[in-house]
């Protein structure tokens, strides 16, 4: 564990005269203590994957009682593919399980060495990035079986949709982490005016602009057929812009009421 200096200021910065080596050793001790989660997690998920597969492939399910029970199947092409598969999913979830483990050590080396207004902020960000992360998540998992299904409609009637297991894995995996860190950019627009950088009034100003972008990437990520996911998505989008821009909005009106009552021009200090 880190040790703080007797003289160290009350802000709590990291201890100066620890050597590049102790600082070393450390980063060491906690990398191995992560990659130990890492691997727990890994076994769990391991473990967990037919009912993790199951799960992701109810969409296959749903269209071969629409189409015929032949007409979709998850198609395993190379001799280690099913191995293949679960490997990556146990990465990928174990990740996941374990990241209480690794999260908890990357902040525990980089803490001591912020200031208490830092750690305030960071503590705030992460308790709202990781919730709005797996909403979208969960978001993401709503939808994407109706974008599997309004996909499948184009495949005519003579044809058969056999899809690439691990291709299948990558596109539910990147289409839940692309919808899940697009719910995390408002807590980067709070943090953006915390940091004095830009306004609640510069963010409404641009809200036409914000539309038309989370339509876009609405359109983007959800098949042009699918009208209703795609406006449910670019909806949600819009929500979280507009909540993000008016506490941008509070924020900026404490901070005038602050720069007040110390005697200063708000107008002056103002981004």
């Amino acid at each position: 564990m880190t040790e703080l200096s007797v003289d160290a200021p009350s802000e709590g910065k990291r201890d100066r005269r620890m050597s590049l080596g102790e600082h070393l050793r450390e980063a060491r001790r906690r990398l191995i203590i992560g990659v130990i989660g890492l691997a727990a997690g890994m076994v769990i998920a391991f473990i967990i994957t037919d009912p993790v597969i199951n799960f992701l492939t109810q969409p296959i399910t749903i269209i071969n009682e629409q189409r015929g029970a032949e007409f979709t199947k998850l198609v395993f092409d190379k001799i280690s593919s099913g191995f293949n598969l679960r490997i990556r999913m146990a990465l990928s979830i174990g990740l996941l399980l374990s990241a209480p483990v690794w999260m908890w050590q990357i902040w525990a080396f980089i803490v001591p060495g912020l200031t208490k207004k830092e750690i305030r902020y960071t503590v705030a960000f992460v308790c709202s990035a990781i919730p709005l992360f797996f909403t979208g998540g969960y978001v993401a998992v709503l939808v994407a079986p109706h974008v599997i299904e309004v996909m499948s409609n184009f495949v005519p009637d003579i044809g058969n949709n056999f899809l690439n297991a691990e291709y299948f894995y990558d596109f539910i995996l990147k289409f839940v982490l692309v919808i899940g860190v697009s719910f995390v950019l408002p807590v980067f627009m709070v943090a953006l005016n915390l940091a004095g950088i830009m306004t609640g009034k510069t963010m409404l100003k641009g809200w036409r602009v914000a539309v038309l972008v989370a339509a876009l990437f609405a359109a983007i990520a959800t098949p042009a057929a699918d009208i209703g996911s795609m406006l449910l998505l670019a909806g949600i989008l819009i929500v979280l812009y507009f909540a993000a821009a008016f506490l941008s909005l509070f924020f900026d009106r404490r901070k005038r009421k602050r720069t007040i009552a110390a005697g200063l021009d708000p107008d002056a200090t103002a981004v």
